[in-house]
């Protein structure tokens, strides 16, 4: 039982960090909190199904499409919309999540509903780990997470774009005095924040479905894990995803699977409560303010 938890509680927390690392991005550059985060998933997942199935393409040229679809969708997003409201935080919400609701209602009105959509996975069969078997689609979710979880670090670091979104990230008007582009920089952290979304359909839908009902999921767990690792922190959005995909598998196994998004909404709660500015956050403090 103990392996077990230690394996799906990996699982499940790497799965946790695909789901989040696109709305911490985004946030943590343009402070833009992107409410469209879990619609974009099922967009992503909804475009590679139909490219796979009614044109015909074969899986990887079908994903590879979905993820360059979606990134385009995420700057227009910016482009059209979100940039006309930035700064103003309640419009920001609002107009982010307006879109989300229409693009999900959307594809619920086109039909997309029931267990019809379903995408392949990329590797069949199972690895016996002790007494656990692991298929094989799961720990390629967890080797695709490390791996961009590292080109996360080394492209934030070791680029020039990257090093240009951590001083907006960091100082938005000192990286302006400097010469980088505000709103550039904003439209850059939508396409990858957008491009994350899209790799963790591609990676985690095979699972299970394409629902309308996975968007809002996504995005509660999203904002979770974000704000108990700290809005616009990277590495506490991967250590909350951590917490919280153990403290799901915990459940589970003593309470009941129907209780997990339950550990989410706590964890929102608690950390509102305790700690508003999460692990790693930079938030002043209710004290602070008041």
């Amino acid at each position: 039982m103990n392996v077990e938890i230690l394996i799906y509680g990996t699982i499940n927390s790497v799965s946790l960090a695909l789901y989040a690392l696109g709305f911490a991005m985004v946030y943590g550059v343009s402070r833009l909190p992107n409410f469209a985060h879990g619609a974009l998933f099922v967009l992503a997942g909804f475009i590679a199904w139909t490219l796979l199935n009614s044109l015909g393409l074969n899986y990887m040229l079908s994903a590879l499409l979905s993820i360059i679809a979606t990134a385009a969708i995420g700057v227009m997003i910016y482009r059209f919309v979100l940039i006309r409201v930035r700064g103003m935080e309640i419009s920001e919400i609002i107009a982010s999540y307006a879109l989300g609701l229409a693009i999900l209602e959307g594809l619920r009105w086109s039909g997309l509903k029931g267990m019809t959509y379903t995408l392949p996975v990329f590797m069949e069969g199972s690895l016996q780990i002790g007494a656990v078997a692991v298929d094989y689609q799961r720990l390629l979710v967890v080797a695709a997470g490390s791996a961009l979880v590292a080109f996360l670090y080394f492209f934030t670091h070791y680029t020039r774009i990257g090093l240009a979104l951590r001083g907006m990230a960091q100082d938005e008007r000192a990286a302006m005095m400097l010469g980088i582009d505000s709103d550039a920089m904003a439209m850059a952290a939508m396409a990858l924040g957008s491009t994350l979304a899209a790799l963790a359909a591609i990676f985690l839908l095979p699972l299970g479905n394409i629902v309308v009902e996975a968007g809002y999921n996504v995005l509660i767990l999203a904002i979770a894990v974000c704000i108990v690792g700290g809005l616009g922190s990277w590495a506490g959005a991967v250590l909350a995803a951590f917490l919280i995909g153990f403290a799901q598998i915990l459940t589970e196994v003593y309470l009941g699977a129907h209780y997990q998004m339950v550990v989410a909404l706590l964890a929102i709660i608690l950390t509102l409560v305790v700690r508003p500015s999460g692990l790693f956050g930079r938030q002043k403090e209710l004290e602070e303010r008041v």
